[in-house]
């Protein structure tokens, strides 16, 4: 690993560090603004594929984080510009709320599965149709491959086992775009101006989140809240660099200890 330089910025997940669907956790909002004091750049990564950043960017507000939405990093952005890379025509495996973020592209007569969280899709005649394409060829671009989230009823199936039985099926791989693939991560360094070496990842995952950025050379701190489950913090090699009860103590060590 390269040697750390002076902290240049912070990426901060959003559901399950930031909130729990339309709750904030307890102090995030002020913790926020005491990180924002600091001479750090502040990105938001998520993974999340429910709605879209529009959306998004409304529900945090409406829980009082100044948040703009240049600052939001998502995952659906990442799929979106695969896809338009691709030139391909996607069959959309997501909810309706996240459609927006793929206005203009084509997906008629698709010849790609795109897949993300979609509850509502998850039924056997719509995974068969997603069977099919890839059985004909069609490449399967996987928004992430998350393997549960945090609701406010409890825990929730991610896309991931999804994602995973159509590669079962097919004897194909996807292609992930999201958290905690490595391009995802420098990607939103390149937006912030910094390198790995010169930034720290804060989230409640400790394989997508944590482990994803430290792969990719950042310190990744796991907070307690979300989706977190004991011991988490022992299912990654190396440790998080640190895992502490939620982000407003994340940013407390921080602004105490990396600044």
């Amino acid at each position: 690993m390269a040697a750390r330089r002076a902290l240049k910025a912070v990426l901060v997940d959003l559901s399950g560090t930031l909130h729990v669907e339309d709750a904030a956790v307890p102090g995030a909002q002020e913790a926020l603004k005491r990180l924002r004091s600091a001479p750090v750049v502040v990105r938001f990564v998520t993974n999340t594929t429910k709605e879209s950043k529009q959306d998004l960017l409304g529900r945090l507000r409406k829980l009082e984080f100044d948040i703009s939405e240049d600052e939001i990093f998502t995952s659906l952005t990442a799929a979106r510009s695969l896809v338009e890379q691709k030139q391909v025509r996607p069959m959309l495996l997501v909810d309706d709320r996240a459609l927006p973020d793929f206005q203009g592209i084509q997906t008629s007569d698709p010849n790609a599965v795109v897949i993300g969280l979609a509850p509502e899709h998850f039924h056997y005649q719509v995974l068969n149709q997603a069977f099919r394409l890839l059985m004909d060829g069609a490449p399967l671009i996987a928004i992430h491959k998350a393997r549960y989230y945090k609701r406010k009823d409890g825990l929730a199936l991610g896309p991931g086992p999804f994602v995973t039985a159509l590669e079962y099926a097919t004897d194909t791989r996807a292609t992930v775009v999201g958290k905690p693939e490595q391009t995802f991560f420098l990607e939103a360094l390149r937006d912030a101006g910094c390198v790995p070496e010169e930034a720290v990842m804060i989230g409640d995952d400790s394989r997508d989140d944590v482990g994803g950025a430290q792969s990719a050379g950042m310190l990744g701190i796991l907070v307690k809240t979300g989706k977190y489950r004991a011991a988490d913090e022992e299912k990654i090699t190396p440790p998080p660099y640190l895992t502490c009860e939620s982000f407003p103590h994340a940013v407390e060590h921080i602004l105490q200890h990396l600044l």
